[in-house]
């Protein structure tokens, strides 16, 4: 290791944990996994650290709230390795799935203003534009086995055609799936979109999912403040060890 990695004060595995409420196997087990760098070893075959060593652990820590754990590794292994860039690159993966996040808010906001602007109920066995299972899953780029879990868990509900017994899609069957679309990529669960889903159904706007959405905007802020945090202690990781 290079004598800056090893200047300062030396540490004990303990002395690292003690201060974050991590054991000393964790320490251990951070260092096996290349987010730590390498300790010394005394003539006993102790470990020992240093300052720089609390520093990236400092680093790994404020970045998992935000990229979470194993990107957070990722970040700091590619640090360790002296390939920076790869972890700048990690770094901007993270920032584009947030933004994708909050797009995919902005969409599932306005296509709930869009459901129903006159405040009308819906009525799911609308047949406009009906169509069967295999193309109205092309079209919502979902596979139709999807489509038949969406049905059994109550967020779509199509008519079955007389003649065949196929499904049938119609308008109203297409909006409720992009719904569902939209707040399962929102990290919403089947079992908590199908509720939401019957309550639009019933009033015919958008007050149903309103805490729902407020609920997502602030894990977006909280995550992109978490990226915040992260990257300062990042950047005081990479100072230290230039």
């Amino acid at each position: 290791m290079s004598q800056n990695l090893q200047s300062g004060r030396r540490l004990r595995p303990v002395d690292l944990a003690r201060g974050h409420g991590l054991s000393t196997q964790a320490i251990r087990n951070y260092e096996e996994a290349g987010i730590l760098p390498a300790a010394d070893r005394t003539a006993q075959g102790y470990r020992t650290y240093t300052p720089l060593h609390a520093r990236a652990l400092a680093a790994f820590l404020a970045l998992v709230p935000g990229h979470g754990h194993r990107t957070a590794a990722s970040i700091m292994r590619a640090v360790n390795e002296g390939a920076v860039e790869e972890a700048f690159r990690l770094i901007d993966g993270t920032h584009a799935e947030l933004l994708a996040d909050r797009r995919t808010l902005e969409a599932v906001e306005n296509a709930l203003r869009a459901l129903a602007p006159t405040g009308a109920a819906f009525e799911p066995g609308a047949t406009s534009g009906a169509t069967f299972i295999g193309p109205r899953a092309r079209e919502l780029g979902l596979r139709p086995a999807t489509l038949r879990a969406w049905e059994r868990a109550g967020l779509v509900r199509p008519r079955r055609d007389p003649l065949t017994g196929y499904r049938v899609y119609g308008e109203a069957d297409v909006r409720d799936a992009r719904l569902a679309h939209q707040l399962r990529r929102g990290g919403h669960l089947l079992e908590q979109i199908a509720p939401l889903l019957a309550q639009v159904r019933t009033a015919g706007g958008l007050a149903p999912l309103e805490s729902a959405l407020t609920a997502w905007r602030a894990r977006l802020s909280a995550r992109g403040r978490a990226l915040l945090a992260g990257a300062a202690e990042l950047d005081a990781y990479l100072q230290a060890r230039d």
